[in-house]
């Protein structure tokens, strides 16, 4: 296993933390506003749980994220049955290769900039981890697998982007499935950040829409070979909870079950009814995307008087920025500052010069970083 990377930034929290005023710690996308009422109301009323819980789900719940499906995502149709409950998503991320049988000899494609559990769930499984982009970067993978005597089993999608917030559109989307789909591979989009549109085609409060894997546009209503994994740690302040899914292919979702059940892999049964309740009720997703909002017009216009650039952040909880420097430099002249980033390298070499800014501090955090970086500015 690599080292685990946020132990490398413990001397520059330290700088920050030394900062006259405090640290404001932007980089861990950890939520600080409160679990909305509805949830926690929820929770409370299931607090009575004697019995083992539903490895599946409740029939409610997963009735629940068919509907959000088709009101939030774009996605009629979806089948309950094709609907499981995980502890979290990313314990779903660090399994699936091994939880779908890959092992020695499959090749598990991620993004080249991406989350770094994609890479850590193919070595847990014993497959291999390999870097590739949209059709051309898939079909690399595929002759290097041959060349050995593999094959990909399995790719990984992340949209919007963890760190960056690019966002795939459905054209991206439908042509690496009907890629994987001629040669029976599994299709796998992390989606945690869908509700977190900032542009006009893909904000929710304009009309927009972050497309999904499932959405028909993209897979013509017909979800073989084909998961989705979505959480509401970030569209409802739900980490501790650790309330997730994985959708999509009622086969494949089937298999995972099988699975999940011998291994005892169950979410409680309060958290499922919490999860449920939160899908159901819309007005916080959207309170709390327009907290976002207002955190990020602050954070990047402070950035951009500074002299960074920003690059995509389209979506998501993160501003991908960059001074054209080694991303560790950058690091350390925030942290002089009391501002603690994420260096864009815990992403993959092609993040070296960027830095992951997180939009998750409390307000009164983040109205200090325009005179934080005011030095910066000429």
């Amino acid at each position: 296993m690599p080292d685990f990377p946020w132990d490398s930034l413990a001397a520059a929290k330290a700088r920050a933390a030394a900062h006259p005023g405090g640290i404001v710690d932007l980089s861990v996308g950890t939520p600080v506003d409160p679990t909305p009422q509805v949830v926690a109301d929820a929770l409370r009323g299931a607090a009575n749980a004697p019995g083992y819980p539903q490895t599946h789900g409740t029939p409610a719940l997963r009735e629940t994220v068919s509907a959000w499906f088709a009101r939030r995502r774009g996605v009629p149709g979806l089948d309950p049955d094709g609907v499981l409950p995980t502890i979290g998503s990313k314990e779903l991320v660090a399994w699936l290769p091994l939880l779908l049988g890959l092992g020695a000899g499959d090749v598990v494609a991620h993004p080249g900039v991406a989350y770094p559990t994609y890479d850590v769930g193919a070595r847990l499984g014993g497959a291999r981890p390999v870097v590739a982009d949209g059709v051309a970067g898939l079909a690399a993978a595929e002759e290097q697998a041959l060349e050995t005597g593999g094959r990909v089993g399995l790719v990984w999608l992340n949209s919007p982007s963890n760190p960056t917030g690019a966002v795939l559109e459905v054209e991206e989307l439908a042509a690496v499935v009907a890629w994987a789909r001629e040669r029976g591979i599994v299709v796998a989009s992390d989606e945690c950040y869908a509700e977190l549109g900032w542009d006009e085609r893909h904000d929710a409060s304009r009309g927009g829409l972050v497309p999904s894997l499932l959405d028909p546009r993209v897979c013509g209503g017909d979800h073989t070979g084909l998961l989705c994994v979505y959480s509401t740690s970030k569209q409802s302040n739900l980490a501790g909870y650790r309330a997730a899914f994985v959708a999509g292919d009622v086969a494949l979702v089937a298999e995972l079950l099988a699975v999940r059940k011998h291994a005892g892999m169950i979410v409680p049964w309060p958290v499922q009814v919490a999860l449920a309740a939160a899908l159901a009720d819309d007005a916080h997703v959207d309170a709390q995307r327009e907290r976002y909002r207002a955190r990020r017009d602050v954070v990047r216009t402070a950035l951009e008087a500074a002299g960074f650039r920003v690059d995509a952040s389209g979506a998501g909880l993160y501003l991908w920025s960059t001074l054209s420097r080694d991303s560790r430099a950058t690091v350390d002249l925030l942290a002089e500052r009391g501002i603690l980033a994420a260096p864009g390298d815990f992403y993959g070499p092609a993040g070296a010069q960027h830095v992951r800014i997180a939009l998750t501090a409390t307000d009164e955090r983040i109205a200090q970083v325009p005179e934080r970086l005011a030095d910066l500015r000429a």
